[in-house]
């Protein structure tokens, strides 16, 4: 029995397709942001301001971290709000706070920093990021959290869960199309004839392509924002009256009150750390790989700077065309196995990219694979959380915010220890980080693969559903 069961209503209606297609926009910016952020921001900082890759690792270690500890406390007070808002809804109210906060300081990420010249320490550029890089990320995460958590409240059927998860999905990958599409763009415009003594080389990041990546930060926050107001216009939030936690002044016997799975109960059920380990392993897999893809196609490969844009759009029109069949397979096979076949396209990847001196063409072939890979971990895992959540919807921003939270640190000190690790003191890439980016894509898709694999085993023994929870003691 799932955890949803128990005082399951009447068969609701089904979700219009209207309301599904706004839903689904709704995370649109913070995709775009997400997309520059894990693919172009170590490139960026290391590579085109010259930055090192200790002081870059840090900033994006800031990030997650702040990101991190913003989505447990943005999803606690998003399920306090309920009755706050009554004529917007608790959810959007916190959505919409989150876009102001990613359209206000994302694009300063992405351009040079201001006041700052050749003799300004690296330290003082850091820190003239940090505040930029923090706002962004705690409105990432209220943005993330509000629109997570909003998945149970407008389904309740187990396969709905799976195709609103989907169609989330399929505009995550298109807005990364997007952002791979327009930076190819700006790119191959860079190199056009008119640009004349820099055309020879063109092909190699330097300080000359900080105009591509600050007008790329200009157009996503330009697009997400046209995306974030069809989601606010078209998508309605139910109202739930407001609820509180117990106290000594609350009344030992209410009337007719139905128990509530408040934030601690989750602390107290095994599958609340199944689900999040997954969830946890699933995003290092997917964000990992984004991140250090750039790097692995510029220095181990040596392929040409149009490569960094054109290999990620191949990963994420796999992963688009294939999202729209997690539905029908989810039904065929159930969420476990879905999830370990998308796991076994991450482990050909890993082995291949071991095993190979060089990819040569087969490069695409291996994007493919992985981008299948990623797409469908990624929405099984969601789905899992979703089933995991059931009816709870009332502390179901809890649980999204805890996810994430594990998810932000263990991303950011993966990086931060990648980073550390890298071997050239004094250059951008000396000869031994050919071969360290190369064992990089590795570990982030085989090795963590691997402890996702043992964390699915433990589903398979111990199924999703509240164990220690009982509704007739609260």
């Amino acid at each position: 029995m799932g955890p949803g069961t128990p005082g399951a209503a009447a068969s609701p209606r089904a979700l219009p397709l209207v309301a599904r297609l706004s839903y689904a926009v709704g995370h649109f910016l913070n995709d775009l942001c997400a997309s520059m952020w894990f693919t172009y921001l170590l490139l960026y900082l290391h590579s085109v301001s010259a930055y090192s890759s200790r002081g870059a690792g840090l900033l994006l270690l800031l990030g997650q971290v702040a990101d991190g500890l913003c989505t447990p406390l943005v999803g606690y007070e998003a399920d306090r709000a309920a009755g706050c808002c009554p004529r917007y809804g608790p959810r959007k109210a916190w959505h919409l706070v989150g876009t102001v906060c990613v359209l206000l300081s994302f694009p300063f990420i992405f351009s040079p920093c201001l006041g700052c010249g050749a003799a300004t320490p690296e330290w003082a550029a850091l820190l003239y990021y940090g505040p930029f890089i923090v706002i962004f990320q705690f409105g990432w995460a209220a943005t993330q959290i509000a629109h997570l958590s909003l998945i149970p409240e407008l389904v309740t059927n187990e396969h709905e869960k799976v195709e609103l998860t989907a169609l989330r999905y399929a505009f995550t990958v298109v807005a990364n199309i997007t952002v791979y599409g327009a930076a190819w763009l700006l790119l191959h415009l860079q190199g056009s004839p008119h640009m004349g003594p820099t055309q020879e080389v063109s092909d190699q990041l330097g300080v000359q392509d900080v105009p591509v990546f600050r007008n790329l930060s200009l157009l996503v926050v330009g697009i997400g924002v046209v995306f974030s107001l069809l989601f606010h216009l078209g998508t309605k939030e139910g109202h739930r009256p407001r609820w509180e936690e117990p106290d000594e002044h609350s009344p030992l016997l209410t009337h007719k009150a139905q128990p509530l799975l408040l934030w601690k109960h989750w602390l107290q059920e095994p599958a609340f750390y199944q689900v999040g380990l997954l969830y946890m392993s699933t995003r290092l897999i997917v964000n990992l790989s984004q991140t250090y893809m750039a790097m692995y196609l510029t220095y181990s490969l040596s392929l040409p700077k149009k490569f960094i844009a054109i290999i990620p759009l191949v990963m994420y029109l796999s992963g688009f065309f294939s999202s729209f069949l997690m539905k029908p397979i989810n039904k065929w096979i159930g969420r476990n196995m879905t999830y370990f076949t998308g796991l076994l396209g991450i482990l050909a990847f890993s082995a291949w990219v071991a095993l190979a001196n060089g990819l040569g063409m087969a490069v695409y072939v291996a994007a493919v694979l992985l981008g299948v890979g990623c797409a469908t971990i990624l929405v099984t895992s969601l789905a899992m959380t979703a089933d995991l959540i059931g009816p709870h919807t009332h502390s179901g921003a809890f649980v999204y915010g805890a996810m994430s939270f594990s998810d932000k640190v263990a991303n950011g000190l993966a990086v931060m220890v990648i980073q550390s690790l890298h071997p050239c003191v004094s250059d951008l890439c000396c000869t031994a980080c050919v071969g360290f980016y190369h064992w990089v894509m590795v570990a982030v898709t085989g090795g963590v693969g691997v402890a996702a694999t043992l964390v699915l085993c433990s589903l398979l023994l111990w199924p999703i559903r509240l164990r220690s929870w009982n509704p007739g003691t609260q």
